[in-house]
Order: C-alpha cells, then sequence, then structure tokens
C-alpha cells in the first residue's frame, strides 16, 4: 500500500518583497521563490504600498492583504 504525502504542506514562508515584475517568498528553509505578478490580478494592479502591507498567516502557511483582499498559500505557490 502505498500513501500520499503532501511535502508542500510543511513548507512555510518567513518573508515577502516585490520587484516591478515579480513576488518573491523567502520560505523558512532557506530557499526563495519567485513567482510573476501577472499570476495574481490584485497584487499586480495594487500600490507599492499596499503590496508592502502583507502579513503571514497560519505561521507562514499563506500570505494576507488586507487593503486588497487577497490570500495566496505557500503550497499554492509550489
Amino acid at each position: 500500500m502505498s500513501t500520499l504525502v503532501n511535502k508542500s504542506a510543511n513548507i512555510l514562508a518567513s518573508k515577502v518583497w516585490f520587484n516591478k515584475d515579480m513576488l518573491f517568498v523567502l520560505l523558512q528553509d532557506g530557499r526563495e521563490i519567485g513567482i510573476p505578478l501577472l499570476w495574481f490580478p490584485r497584487l499586480r494592479k495594487a500600490s507599492q504600498e499596499q503590496l508592502n502591507d502583507w502579513r503571514l498567516i497560519g505561521n507562514g502557511v499563506g500570505i494576507h492583504w488586507e487593503s486588497i483582499d487577497e490570500d495566496i498559500s505557500i503550497a499554492a505557490l509550489l
């Protein structure tokens, strides 16, 4: 019998930052990932102030932006 294990379930974020076209996330295990803002229309249309107003949810399971009503899970990014 085999068991399906969701390995991304234990991967947590510790920091978020942006450049003109990308969302970057530092994972607690030291890896950095970059994701195009084109994938997230609300983030793409947001001001720099709105982008910088993020908070980690679930101890790093996801990222939340209150002012633009956006939530992104780290598992979805992977």
